[in-house]
């Protein structure tokens, strides 16, 4: 995770901004106290564009520096965090696609307080609207986005987007009226701000097609008919599989193919889940708390993401395998963009996309956050229910794989999330890898030691012992730690005591069943011999080679 940028850093970057004064994705601005939301709202839209074309990750727009002469003045705007909190919902509800800022960084300069505000580039494909306009720049003016300048972004995704293309011998009449009514419902709750209900209402199916974006003047796109078209519509988009599939493996095996329209699909599929309640018992309760083994909008939103995300060029359909403790997920194509521990920690926001004209339509359908926050809410919905989170398997280039946890792991890392409710995000999910004997980084490793949560050393770290204490977990750490040295020297010795000699054998078993749990037999025998150097060469026991007390005796 990389490090919070200091003030240093930002005055560093407010002046290479500054000697970069010419540049069409910066804006300043002196906005003493207030500054319109229109405005800036305006200057989203333009400086996102303008970064799209520029190819560069951000725009920025900065108050406290005077537009003419660059001199740093200072501002009072945004103060409150309330107010910056407030815009960035208003600019999230009236762009489209939503969009916000990447981040709001406040300077200390010399010459007074700066805001820089980080604007990411419009994705591929997609000019970034402010109230249903586009904004673009001209030098320092901010106006309509030029024609040439919108032709050239929608003409980055336009040949590799699999799903703009055009069905060409596709009608209107091969759309499935029950999905785009659930489509239209969608519409309208993504949109509830900006479009009042009754308007949707009363646009055409045409009218309404072309407002999500999946009918253009050219005809029906392919992502229309994935997501819209009668189940006997599907051979318009031969050589595709377009299914999803379900398959129930474990004591029982079944399966069945879910096709188009995939609106409709998804919430028939996750009916064939087994989504039965477990039981948890929070520390020092004695009544079980109760959670469903899948979190529905979890599910739903896995299944949303891999029709989203999948290579449609490939012609294979998604598969979602139902195991009696877990969901995985499977989608062709490789993870487009980062890796999700950047979604799920440090909230990125991706700067383009394998299918735009599908994943803007499934915003505007309110299917997906095409934002990327979709990966954060299954995380933390895992971790509020006390279960393991989920998992990436990127290990295979062709395919994303998902796995989403319907049991817990270690008793001991649920417990300690029903007991401490206010650890941090961060520690949460490496907590996490370690239940489940995964790497996790150094700068992780060193937090949670400095915390005391974990203890031993790769690859065979564990909750620590005053962890496993508080939360009721003792026996099975104890298990997987194995006792002190001491313990088992007294195990040997007491023997001893007791019945005069031991043999190796003997020896073995009495005290291989309180050695960890993680180490092979070879390693057993190893550790017994090392007790038994120790005790020997402190002169608390020693070998007898002969006679009827042959073996280990005292003394």
């Amino acid at each position: 995770m990389p490090r919070e940028s200091t003030n240093e850093d930002n005055l560093k970057l407010l002046d290479s901004l500054i000697d970069n004064w010419e540049n069409e994705t910066i804006e300043f601005k002196e906005a003493s106290n207030d500054f319109d939301t229109d405005r800036i709202g305006r200057y989203v839209s333009a400086l996102s564009n303008e970064a799209n074309l520029a190819d560069l990750e951000s725009g920025w727009l900065v108050f406290g520096v005077k537009n003419k002469t660059r001199a740093v003045v200072g501002t009072g705007y945004g103060t409150d965090p309330r107010r910056i909190d407030s815009l960035k919902r208003q600019i999230n509800d009236d762009t489209d696609p939503s969009t916000t800022f990447r981040s709001v960084r406040t300077v200390s300069h010399p010459n007074g307080r700066v805001l820089m505000f980080e604007i990411p580039s419009a994705p591929k494909g997609i000019p970034i609207a402010w109230k249903g306009h586009w904004y673009g720049r001209a030098g320092e003016n901010t106006e309509p986005l030029a024609l040439d300048k919108i032709d050239a972004i929608r003409s980055q995704s336009h040949l590799m987007d699999w799903t703009a293309q055009i069905v060409e011998d596709a009608e209107l009449s091969d759309l499935s009226p029950e999905a785009i009514a659930v489509a239209r419902r969608g519409f309208a709750e993504h949109n509830a701000s900006r479009i009042p209900t009754e308007t949707i209402e009363s646009w055409t199916d045409e009218e309404f097609l072309r407002h999500a974006g999946l009918v253009t003047k050219r005809g029906i796109t392919r992502a229309c008919i994935l997501l819209l078209g009668k189940p006997e519509a599907s051979y318009l988009l031969s050589p595709l599989m377009a299914e999803l599939t379900w398959k129930l493996v474990g004591q029982e095996h079944a399966y069945e193919h879910f096709g188009i329209p995939f609106i409709l699909s998804t919430t028939r599929l996750y009916s064939r889940i087994r989504n039965i309640k477990i039981r948890l018992l929070p520390p020092g309760e004695l009544i079980q708390r109760e959670v469903e083994k899948y979190d529905q909008g979890s599910v739903l939103e896995a299944m949303h993401n891999c029709i989203a995300h999948q290579d449609y060029t490939k012609h294979s359909r998604i598969s979602v395998t139902e195991y009696p403790d877990r969901l995985e997920f499977t989608s062709v194509g490789s993870f487009f963009e980062g890796v999700p521990d950047e979604y799920a920690l440090e909230g990125h926001m991706p700067r383009s996309y394998r299918n735009p004209t599908l994943i803007q339509a499934m915003t505007q359908l309110n299917m997906i956050d095409h934002l990327g926050y979709g990966i954060e809410r299954m995380n933390r919905s895992q971790a509020n229910r006390y279960l393991p989170l989920p998992d990436y398997d990127l290990s295979d280039p062709r395919e994303v794989k998902l796995t989403i946890y319907g049991r817990v792991v270690d008793e001991g890392y649920t417990r300690l999330l029903m007991q401490d409710t206010e650890l941090p995000f961060e520690d949460v999910l490496a907590l996490d890898r370690v239940q489940k004997g995964h790497l996790i980084s150094d700068v992780a490793l060193r937090r949670l030691r400095n915390k005391g949560l974990v203890e031993g050393r790769r690859p065979h770290l564990r909750v620590a012992a005053e962890v496993a204490e508080a939360t009721g977990t003792r026996a099975e750490y104890i298990r997987v730690r194995g006792q002190s040295d001491e313990y088992c020297c007294a195990l040997i010795t007491d023997y001893l005591k007791k019945h005069g000699h031991a043999d190796r054998a003997t020896i073995d078993a009495i005290v291989f069943p309180s050695l960890s749990s993680e180490l092979n037999d070879d390693q057993r025998r190893n550790k017994v011999k090392n007790l038994l150097g120790k005790l020997r060469k402190d002169r608390v026991i020693h070998y007898e080679p002969k006679g009827e007390n042959k073996g280990w005796v005292l003394g």
